[in-house]
């Protein structure tokens, strides 16, 4: 394992203190949520104290290289709604993942899926936009961020789009039949209300 990945000690010494992937997920579950159009590294992100989706999977992709797993996101794709990326380690051969969200199930899973598909399935009923209509579609194949090395993904100071661009482009798979999205059905109103507790929205402008 790297013995320094860029970090100052003290960086270090936070991150490896998360030990292990349910560590990870406490630490991104007790930091706020934010709704700003920000790429920030996994450095950023530490000095914060706050992500959104995409900061918060890349900040656990770091973290679990700290502690001995590999770096590696899996980019769910939807339709009429926003992606959801999510970090992914295995445990005796299967998934398991960490995710920051602002929906309350779209989360932390244990590493009990035996496929990549078993695992992005797993957010399929709980993954809905404000219409109540499911709207996941496909997933990619793994990235292992140390191909982003280079440019410093982890304590860059520079906004790190070149992962969000990395992400468009690489393979997905489709989880669905045409056949399967006919028969889809919106979600209902208890399911709805649960996933929303703790939801950040944009705070209003006062005349605007």
């Amino acid at each position: 394992m790297d013995n320094h990945l860029g970090f100052t000690p003290k960086e270090l010494r936070k991150l490896r203190g998360l030990k292990h992937p349910h560590g990870i997920q406490r630490y991104l579950d007790a930091m706020p949520y934010h709704l700003a159009d920000t790429a920030w590294s996994p450095r950023v992100v530490l000095r914060e104290n706050t992500a959104h989706c995409f900061e918060g999977a890349i900040f656990a992709a770091a973290a679990l290289r700290a502690n001995g797993y590999p770096p590696l996101l899996m980019d769910i794709e939807a339709e009429r709604d926003t992606d959801h990326v999510v970090a992914i380690y295995k445990v005796d051969r299967h998934w398991g993942a960490v995710a920051k969200s602002n929906y309350a199930g779209c989360r932390y899973r244990e590493p009990v899926y035996r496929s990549l598909r078993e695992l992005a399935m797993s957010y399929f009923n709980l993954y809905f936009n404000l219409r109540g209509e499911r709207t996941m579609r496909t997933f990619s194949r793994p990235v292992n961020l140390a191909r982003f090395d280079r440019l410093e993904w982890m304590t860059t100071e520079k906004p790190v789009w070149f992962i969000v661009y990395h992400l468009f482009d690489v393979q997905h798979y489709k989880l669905l039949t045409p056949a399967m999205l006919k028969r889809l059905h919106r979600v209902d109103e208890r399911l709805f209300q649960a996933e929303c507790w703790g939801k950040a929205y944009k705070k209003k402008v006062p005349g605007a």
